[in-house]
């Protein structure tokens, strides 16, 4: 395990090989540090659910009973938590990352992913890059496996929640979800978790999936006065948006949200359509950025 650090006069960043997760994410001026990304606790522990932001690959979400088939295949996961049945996120953030190169504003890591319990085999890349006000992360994967899967992308970021913050991220439709945290019936975009505008987030359980979103989103501390805009490559048209419940997570105290850049929809592995998912042949690559720029008045 390594953090490894970068900054400039607007932004600082650490970012630790564990996960490959985002571990702090920091707005900076006039010498007042502010949190962009949820603050972890204090202490030596990385585990990939209590970071800033952590990588979503060779997928993102769940996949339900841990199975799917593919172009006459059948294909099962081993589940990779022990409170969840459906394999969830991948593996890119229980992997142990590899530091590929750190220069003035740039971070790489690496990960080689050859475990077992999936059929999926693949070299992945994070490279992070501050610019002023603007993080740009960019995450690739490439299929080193012997025959051809539905790969896809996405971040895993959580943001401060207070009680003035607001999203704005405008999407065609959202998806219901059932008792096992997956969609169900796709629905038009309405009520309390319509981003069109600017609205605070519910005080309750949100764990859904929105589709045709145009990659532009805008999150808005009002009374820290500072605000920070998301912009997402073409790849990204789907966000998922995760309010968790005291009732499920003890202690919580609608302190934190998530907002996850997706490039497909839940559980798309067993959708007709895929839901965005892209097929790799062997040796084949996929790669997508998303910028965050802080704005301060």
């Amino acid at each position: 395990m390594a953090d490894i650090e970068i900054g400039n006069e607007a932004l600082g960043l650490i970012v630790t090989t564990t996960g490959g997760s985002i571990w702090r994410f920091l707005s900076r001026s006039g010498g007042v540090e502010m949190p962009l990304f949820r603050e972890p606790q204090q202490g030596p522990e990385r585990a990939a659910l209590k970071s800033g932001c952590f990588p979503l690959v060779p997928f993102g979400n769940r996949v339900r009973d841990s199975r799917f088939s593919f172009e006459g295949r059948e294909h099962s996961l081993e589940p990779n938590m022990d409170w969840d049945k459906h394999y969830l996120h991948g593996d890119g953030w229980t992997g142990e990352w590899r530091l590929a190169s750190h220069a003035k504003g740039e971070i790489v890591l690496s990960l080689g992913h050859r475990g077992t319990g999936t059929p999926y085999a693949y070299d992945a890349q994070q490279r992070f890059t501050l610019a002023g006000p603007t993080l740009t992360t960019t995450l690739s994967v490439t299929n080193r496996g012997e025959f051809a899967l539905p790969f896809g992308l996405g971040w895993h970021p959580y943001f401060p929640l207070t009680k003035e913050t607001t999203l704005k991220a405008a999407a065609r439709s959202y998806w219901e979800e059932d008792s096992s945290w997956l969609p169900t019936v796709e629905h038009p975009v309405a009520g309390d978790i319509d981003f069109s505008q600017p609205r605070g987030l519910p005080r309750r359980w949100v764990n859904t999936v929105f589709e045709d979103w145009n990659g532009g989103a805008k999150i808005d501390w009002p009374e820290n006065g500072i605000s920070l805009a998301i912009d997402a490559d073409s790849l990204f048209s789907r966000y998922l948006v995760f309010v968790s419940d005291p009732a499920f997570d003890a202690g919580y105290d609608y302190d934190f949200f998530c907002f996850e850049p997706m490039s497909h929809s839940a559980d798309g592995h067993n959708m007709p359509s895929r839901g965005g998912l892209v097929r790799l042949a062997p040796g084949e690559s996929l790669a997508g950025s998303v910028r965050y720029t802080c704005h301060r008045p």
